[in-house]
């Protein structure tokens, strides 16, 4: 018996092409007044400064434009664990030479040719399905998956120099871009990595600056669902909104204060198990 085909993501272009950009714009307006030396500050990402994390950036733009990896050897680099990492690495170290200000001018210069790029797209091209970082899929959702990077690594910097978003900017469009894409994998958390067993109904509710109320039921297969049709949740999670993203992406920075409701032991089983980006 065969699995059924996997759907494919189809996303209004316009909507995360704004949110991607919008996220370029915040990175440029956080880095900018930047003096030299805290360009080199320490991120909580192992190995990585501030300038490492725009090089990485500026880095996969220049592969999404089909620019070579640079030849770099990177195998006495102690965090990098995979293939993915050992990409990233090169692009970083290609570019460590440069100061703040030059990196910051190459990040420009890069996005605006990936502006250009994106903005020519058809939208055939944009719903071509191809590889992305969550496997087959569109290429709209490979954009999406880039806007959750751009603005997780928004916020890595914005840790490193203590410099925590305001309201306004976890109001804007990457903000809820990056949210939506974690949302779409919350199915794979709650099921595959948090156990959930058949019959659950998860509620997690993001409070603080970035709120949303996040369902998950588990029917043969764990899946995110708007509501649960009447009934009430087996398990509820309540948590601060930026501190979820942060453990989605395996950072963990500051004291979480999670509430638990109903079955506890799942939901401290799903929380323990929300990170889930490679």
């Amino acid at each position: 018996m065969t699995s059924p085909a996997r759907s494919v993501t189809v996303l209004p272009k316009d909507d995360v092409v704004s949110a991607l950009f919008a996220s370029w714009d915040d990175i440029d307006d956080l880095m900018t007044p930047l003096p030299e030396e805290q360009w080199r500050a320490p991120s909580h990402l192992q190995g990585w400064t501030v300038h490492c994390l725009v090089a990485h950036i500026i880095g996969t733009e220049l592969m999404l434009l089909g620019e070579p990896t640079p030849d770099v050897d990177v195998s006495a680099s102690e965090h990098v664990r995979n293939e993915i990492g050992a990409l990233n690495e090169a692009w970083v170290r290609h570019l460590s030479g440069q100061s703040g200000a030059q990196l910051l001018q190459t990040f420009r210069t890069v996005t605006d040719r990936r502006r250009a790029a994106l903005a020519a797209l058809t939208d055939e091209q944009w719903n071509a399905v191809g590889v992305t970082p969550a496997g087959a899929d569109s290429y709209g959702r490979f954009m999406r998956i880039r806007v959750f990077d751009c603005w997780m690594h928004e916020q890595d910097i914005r840790d490193a120099l203590a410099l925590p978003a305001t309201a306004e900017e976890l109001a804007g469009p990457a903000a809820r871009i990056a949210l939506d894409e974690i949302v779409a994998s919350m199915g794979f958390v709650v099921g595959k990595r948090g156990r959930a067993p058949e019959g659950s109904r998860v509620e997690i509710e993001l409070t603080g600056l970035l709120p949303r109320t996040i369902r998950v039921a588990v029917d043969g297969r764990a899946a995110v669902v708007d509501d649960f049709g009447g009934a009430a949740p087996t398990t509820t999670i309540r948590m601060d909104g930026v501190q979820f993203t942060r453990r989605c992406g395996g950072r963990t920075v500051g004291q979480d204060d999670v509430d638990y409701g109903g079955d506890q032991e799942v939901g401290r089983r799903i929380v323990e198990n929300l990170a889930y980006v490679i």
